[in-house]
């Protein structure tokens, strides 16, 4: 399995609607980030679709490393 191209080592900060379905980038490739533009097509990676509970502000990552996606949990700064 490959590696996800890191977008960016810096997360971006969105306003979330509750009980929206948003989908989320995993592959890196997408001029769109954090979301999906459909640039995995021919890889193995999907579009995570992901909901929160409560609308505001929450930082998604960029570097497609994340333990909790597709929220930033800080990968980025172990990253080379």
């Amino acid at each position: 399995m490959s590696e996800p191209v890191v977008a960016s080592k810096i997360p971006v900060g969105i306003d979330l609607e509750a009980d929206t379905s948003y989908w989320w980038c995993t592959c890196g490739r997408s001029k769109n980030q954090p979301w999906c533009d459909g640039a995995h097509a021919g890889t193995h990676f999907q579009p995570h679709e992901f909901k929160v509970q409560t609308a505001g502000k929450y930082w998604l990552c960029t570097c497609k490393h994340t333990a909790d996606a597709p929220i930033c949990d800080g990968a980025h700064d172990l990253l080379d």
